[in-house]
C-alpha cells in the first residue's frame, strides 16, 4: 500500500510511518519542520519538504506518488494568537490535502481533530459524539474544525479521530515536556486541579494503521475514557526522572480559559475497533524522558490563551 503522511516528522505522523514501513508499505512523508524534527523520520521513508498551504507543492506530491491512503497529521498549533498560521496550515492546507485526495481518488483519508472542538465548557461529561461542535475558545480548534467540516462534505471515505491528550516520546507541546524541562533545570512547576485523559502516541498509531486498512468509518473519539489529575502526570515525570530532591509544585486554581476536564466517550471506537490496550503512564513516560535527554525539548506550546509554561495542554 502507498501511504502519504502529512506532518510525518511530528509525534503522531512519525509513529504511524514507522509502523507502516515495518510491515512493508511505501510511505511518502510531507513536513515543513515548523514543529516536526528530521530525526523523527524513519530512514526508509520517502520525503518531500514543504508546506501543505502551498497548493502546487501538495498537488505535485500527490501526482508523483499517487497514494492509496492519506494520513493527515500536519497542523499549526504553536501560538494561540497566531491566527494566520493556524488558518493557513490547518484550513488552507487541510483543504489542499483533501482536494488533492479527491483528485487522486484515494481509498481512505485519516484525519485528527482536537477535543477542543467541543469548547472548554462542554455540556456533558463524558462528551459523546452527538455533542455539538463549539470551538470558539481556540484558534487551533476553530481551524481544525473548519478542515474537518470540509472533509465531511468531500465525499471521501474517511475516519476522523477526535483526540484525548496524546503524549509520549516526540511530544513537543503540553505538560510532559514542560514538566521535564523545568524539573531538569531545578525550577518549580505549577499544576492546576484540571484532569486530562493522557494516551500514548504509539497506541494511537496502531489504531490509525487499522483505520488505514479499512476499519471504521466516520468520526471516533480516541480516548481511554478515563481522566487523571495533572498532578499524577507530574508525579510520573518525577518518578521517571528518578528525582529525590525536587520542588513541590505550586497548585493553582483553573484559569478562565481552562477546562476542568475534557473527557471523551470512546464507546463507538471500542465497538468498531475492539479492545485497545492503553499503555500506562509508568511505561511511556520514562520513554519520553529518555527521548528528551537525547534530543532536548523543542518548545512549550499550548492551544489555549494561557501562560507559555501552562501544564494543561490540549
Amino acid at each position: 500500500m502507498k501511504v502519504l503522511i502529512t506532518g510525518a516528522a511530528g509525534q503522531v505522523g512519525s509513529h504511524v510511518a514507522e509502523l507502516m514501513l515495518a510491515r512493508g508499505d511505501t510511505v511518502l512523508g510531507l513536513d515543513n519542520f515548523a514543529t516536526g524534527r528530521p530525526e523523527h523520520l524513519p530512514a526508509a521513508c520517502r520525503f518531500a519538504e514543504g508546506s501543505i498551504a502551498d497548493r502546487d507543492f501538495v498537488l505535485q506530491a500527490f501526482e508523483n506518488f499517487r497514494p492509496d491512503v492519506v494520513i493527515h497529521t500536519a497542523a499549526s498549533y504553536k501560538d494561540p494568537e497566531d491566527w494566520y498560521s493556524d488558518a493557513l496550515t490547518n484550513v488552507v492546507g487541510g483543504a489542499n490535502v483533501i482536494q488533492a485526495s479527491k483528485a487522486m481518488k484515494v481509498s481512505r483519508f485519516i484525519y485528527f481533530q482536537t477535543a477542543l472542538c467541543y469548547g472548554v465548557k462542554p455540556d456533558e461529561q463524558p462528551i459523546t459524539l452527538s455533542h455539538p461542535k463549539n470551538p470558539a475558545n481556540s484558534s487551533y480548534a476553530i481551524s481544525k474544525t473548519a478542515a474537518e467540516d470540509y472533509l465531511e462534505i468531500s465525499g471521501l471515505d474517511f475516519v476522523t479521530f477526535r483526540l484525548a491528550n496524546v503524549i509520549g516520546p516526540r511530544n513537543v507541546s503540553g505538560p510532559l515536556p514542560i514538566f521535564f524541562s523545568r524539573l531538569r533545570d531545578g525550577k518549580r512547576c505549577f499544576v492546576t486541579e484540571a484532569r486530562r485523559d493522557f494516551v500514548y502516541a504509539g497506541d494511537l498509531a496502531r489504531t490509525v494503521v487499522r483505520a488505514a486498512d479499512g476499519t471504521g468509518h466516520g468520526t471516533y473519539h480516541f480516548s481511554s475514557g478515563k481522566d487523571i489529575a495533572i498532578r499524577e502526570l507530574y508525579d510520573a515525570v518525577v518518578e521517571g526522572m528518578k528525582l529525590n530532591d525536587y520542588p513541590e509544585p505550586d497548585v493553582r486554581p483553573l484559569g478562565p480559559d481552562d477546562a476542568a476536564t475534557i473527557l471523551l466517550d470512546p464507546s463507538r471506537t471500542f465497538e468498531d475497533f475492539g479492545e485497545i490496550r492503553f499503555t500506562p503512564l509508568s511505561e511511556f513516560v520514562p520513554r519520553a524522558i529518555d527521548y528528551y535527554r537525547s534530543y532536548g525539548v523543542l518548545g512549550e506550546y499550548t492551544h489555549l490563551k494561557l501562560k507559555p509554561e501552562t501544564p494543561n495542554g490540549r
